[in-house]
């Protein structure tokens, strides 16, 4: 049901600041190894690293001087990296830019070159950014990934799962009953659901030494809350997401990593059909979302306030799933 223009990811550029540069990410605290205090454990008495982020090593990071963030936001001297965002007026772009404004570096993956004019309007907003071309839909895809951020040197610590629905070039969203070939099948699952697998096996690595991280998935209302007809591979893969999460959640808690999942109901982005702008209308809300009101919730879940949220699901849709009259 949300459309966030997720394209995967597409080729690999490294990042604009280059491996020889000072990156908090690569030897700061998120370098600190698993046995440095870790944020999540941290007692309600006790100094928490999660407050001041353990990645605090400097001079505040892609954000304005004089901005001063309460600790429970700040992202400061953090590497997030968001795939499928090559979408200007997608959730993935825009979630970007809010997590940049909390203080992290971002690094964002699509499947066309678009990506890197999404990480200059991110740089013109004073936050540093960066973008890599790939497609995480196979193994093949996330080696281009890993490759780019072992080249500039970068370790996310934050991962936000967006990349899904349909990729530029992609010749429609593919639609289907049970009786769909099986390839579209396997197709639905690997653009949905397996380029969440592939990010995030990617990275966690990166937390788990750091001892700290967020895994933020976008899921959707349709397949773990409601479904659309003829639509039986996106709703299994957008399912799968939020088993996956809580499967993540229960592995690498005692690590102080937290995975979450978002799941938007009608989202107003660039790539929403004229129909789907018709069934927002009829939400309790009047209205279809909007990519920054999802964005949001998704930064709130990747900020040190969050460290004691694991395993759930966060519906934004206007009231739509809890209405049981249209008109």
């Amino acid at each position: 049901m949300t459309r966030p223009d997720a394209a995967g990811p597409d080729s690999a550029r490294p990042d604009a600041a280059g491996p020889g540069s000072a990156r908090p990410d690569a030897a700061g605290p998120d370098a600190a190894g698993p046995g440095s205090a870790r944020p999540d454990a941290a007692g309600p008495g006790s100094a928490r690293p999660d407050a001041a982020g353990p990645d605090v090593a400097g001079p505040d990071v892609g954000r304005p001087a004089a901005l001063t963030l309460p600790p429970a936001w700040d992202l400061t001297g953090r590497t997030a990296l968001v795939t499928g965002a090559g979408s200007a007026t997608g959730i993935g772009f825009a979630a970007a830019g809010m997590l940049g404004e909390l203080g992290a570096r971002v690094v964002l993956t699509a499947t066309t070159d678009r990506v890197h004019e999404r990480a200059a309007e991110l740089a013109a907003r004073g936050i540093e950014a960066s973008g890599i071309v790939c497609t995480l839909d196979a193994e093949a895809g996330a080696r281009v990934l890993a490759e780019a951020l072992a080249g500039a040197g970068l370790a996310p610590t934050i991962l936000v799962n967006n990349a899904g629905m349909v990729a530029v070039g992609d010749a429609e969203m593919l639609h289907g009953d049970v009786t769909t070939s099986p390839a579209e099948w396997d197709r639905g699952l690997a653009i949905n659901l397996s380029t969440a697998f592939h990010a995030t096996r990617t990275v966690v690595g990166f937390m788990r030494v750091a001892g700290w991280g967020r895994i933020v998935t976008v899921s959707s209302v349709s397949g773990p809350v409601m479904a659309s007809r003829n639509d039986v591979a996106y709703a299994a893969a957008k399912a799968g997401l939020v088993g996956l999460t809580r499967a993540l959640a229960v592995d690498e808690a005692a690590r102080g990593i937290t995975a979450n999942a978002v799941a938007p109901g009608w989202i107003e982005t660039g790539s929403q059909l004229e129909s789907e702008a018709v069934e927002g209308g009829l939400v309790p809300a009047g209205r279809s979302g909007t990519a920054a009101e999802v964005a949001s919730v998704i930064a709130w879940l990747a900020s040190p306030g969050a460290s004691y949220v694991t395993g759930q699901t966060i519906v934004v849709d206007g009231g739509n799933s809890i209405s049981e009259e249209r008109r």
